[in-house]
């Protein structure tokens, strides 16, 4: 039993050390707080208020002007929103044209702009063709492809003719506009007879 007794007593130590210590993480860790892991919000991280962008192509010549009263970036996806701002499309040889909103959105450095609420699009007067206005809730713009789309209702206005619908997508570099689904389309006599004689001039 004599050459027993220190080994008992060597295990119960070990006992005791080994309780001893997880007793001690255990507490450790529930003393120490663990942060909780970083939530990134779509807060701003800088505004300004009445500001103007201006956007270039390849060769320098400024195709985008945009202007409002108060723009905001967002650090988390590197977006710009604008409050009552206005975009002027500029691009060469193209027909210029000015969209306003509530709200203007700009994602992907400027290569999409989103428009909401009160969404508006005037494409100016050509010889060709009369003045075109897009009225809409959403409006989407491409910028590089000079494309305006919205899947929402869209009230289209060209000359005296108006066509409203769900869905549309217009290139102003073709003068190309499709509404997918027409609700009510008038068109002109008068823009009849004018797309004619513009189709036989160019014959």
């Amino acid at each position: 039993m004599k050459d027993r007794l220190p080994a008992l007593i060597a295990l119960f130590l070990l006992i005791g050390l080994v309780l001893t210590t997880w007793w001690a993480a255990d507490y450790a860790q529930r003393a120490v707080p663990i942060d909780a892991p970083i939530t990134i919000r779509h807060e701003p991280d800088a505004w300004s208020s009445k500001f103007t962008m201006i956007t270039t192509n390849e060769k320098g010549q400024a195709i985008n002007r945009l202007t409002g009263e108060k723009l905001r970036h967002y650090p988390d996806d590197d977006s710009y929103e604008a409050d009552k701002a206005h975009l002027i499309g500029m691009h060469p040889n193209n027909p210029r044209t000015l969209a306003s909103a509530n709200l203007t959105t700009l994602k992907d450095k400027g290569d999409l702009i989103l428009l909401q609420g009160d969404a508006h699009i005037h494409r100016f007067p050509t010889e060709e063709n009369s003045a075109l206005d897009v009225r809409s809730e959403e409006l989407t713009i491409l910028p590089k492809e000079d494309i305006v789309k919205t899947d929402k209702v869209a009230d289209v206005q060209q000359g005296n003719s108006r066509m409203k619908g769900t869905g549309m997508i217009y290139n102003n570099e073709t003068r190309r506009l499709e509404v997918f689904n027409n609700s009510n389309v008038r068109i002109s006599p008068d823009d009849i007879n004018k797309a004619n004689q513009n189709k036989g001039s160019s014959e």
